[in-house]
């Protein structure tokens, strides 16, 4: 599989196709440890909201589930817990929501290890990350019922891939001199709350015919397809089973 080719443009060669195996890279590339940096680092950029909900959802205070996520990720990564499942049963978000389940199982021995400060420090976090990822639970924390937390950890695993493919899709037009119109346009790629303007209405302001402004929009939701795509198909294990990832993915957004 192309890696470059399905997952987007202008992506470093050594990103694996699939999240199985960034986090093998990142807990084997010990002879090139600038390489298992850069894959946990994509790793955990993308996947740290979903994980932090669900610890939150728990019941932990906000800086300790800062704590716990982070070192739920060196935890992952140091003790080789991608060794242990079957990539060809279930889903990548299904063996992460179970690790971390089992990893806060043993909560107490790791909120004493945080407190003798052996977190660690080589996965920095970041303020907007964290701040947003915040926002984010706050918005879906449904209840402390079991199923509830698996829940908020759904909702918000889902909205990380739409963030992904929206960020890609954000950089290619921005490298192509059409960042501007992305951010006027970008309103019609997602649901929203609020009503959409119509295509005469903003032609008139972008000062574009309304058949080109249907035709960006167009194009941009068929990249935009595209890339989210490319994201699902990065956790899963099979090209065959995107589709119904997607499928889920969509049910999850909508609030079935």
């Amino acid at each position: 599989m192309n890696s470059r080719g399905e997952e987007g443009r202008g992506r470093s060669d050594f990103f694996p196709s699939t999240h199985w195996s960034v986090v093998v890279a990142a807990g084997e590339s010990q002879a090139e440890p600038e390489i298992a940096q850069a894959a946990l680092a994509e790793f955990c950029q993308t996947y740290w909201a979903p994980l932090y909900s669900f610890v939150r959802s728990r019941g932990y205070a906000m800086e300790d589930a800062q704590d716990l996520t982070q070192s739920f990720f060196a935890y992952l990564i140091e003790h080789k817990i991608y060794a242990r499942a079957d990539r060809t049963k279930g889903k990548f978000r299904s063996f992460l929501l179970a690790s971390l389940k089992n990893f806060l199982g043993h909560a107490y021995d790791r909120e004493q290890t945080l407190k003798r400060g052996g977190s660690h420090d080589f996965l920095p976090l970041d303020d907007a990350r964290a701040k947003a990822a915040e926002s984010l639970f706050q918005t879906h924390c449904v209840s402390a019922e079991p199923a509830g937390e698996d829940r908020v950890f759904e909702r918000t695993w889902a909205e990380a891939l739409v963030r992904v493919g929206l960020e890609r899709l954000a950089a290619e037009q921005k490298a192509e001199g059409k960042h501007k119109l992305f951010e006027e346009l970008r309103i019609f790629l997602t649901s929203s709350p609020n009503p959409l303007p119509t295509y005469d209405d903003l032609a008139v302001r972008l000062s574009l015919p309304p058949s080109t402004l249907r035709s960006h929009v167009t194009r941009l939701r068929a990249r935009y397809r595209e890339l989210l795509r490319a994201e699902v198909r990065r956790t899963v294990d099979t090209e065959a089973e995107v589709d119904g990832e997607l499928h889920w993915l969509f049910r999850v957004l909508a609030g079935e």
